[in-house]
């Protein structure tokens, strides 16, 4: 055999490896939309609000329902105690442009 027909079948056997995935993919996704209607009839049910993002800190666990003074814990110059805080942005009334 020479080299161009190998690399040849080598593109025919990745050409096929890919098919067979996007139709993996498809089959998986109607498979899964049962599940993804139960979670959200489950949401529906207990009234569940916002995603935890963060679990240690109270101010990064729910963004939308955080107190503002809550980051500071003592004051405003009190040094952070969690990690999650850095990653978190201040509220828009509190930001200005530089």
């Amino acid at each position: 055999m020479r080299r161009s027909d190998l690399f040849a079948i080598f593109l025919l056997v990745c050409t096929l490896l890919f098919v067979a995935l996007l139709g993996y993919g498809e089959l998986r996704q109607e498979r899964d939309q049962a599940g993804r209607e139960g979670n959200a009839r489950l949401v529906r049910t207990l009234g569940l609000t916002d995603l935890a993002l963060f679990t240690e800190a109270r101010y990064t666990r729910h963004l939308s329902q955080a107190d503002h003074h809550a980051p500071f814990q003592d004051h405003p110059l009190a040094l952070e105690h969690f990690p999650s805080g850095s990653m978190v942005s201040p509220p828009l009334p509190w930001r200005r442009p530089l």
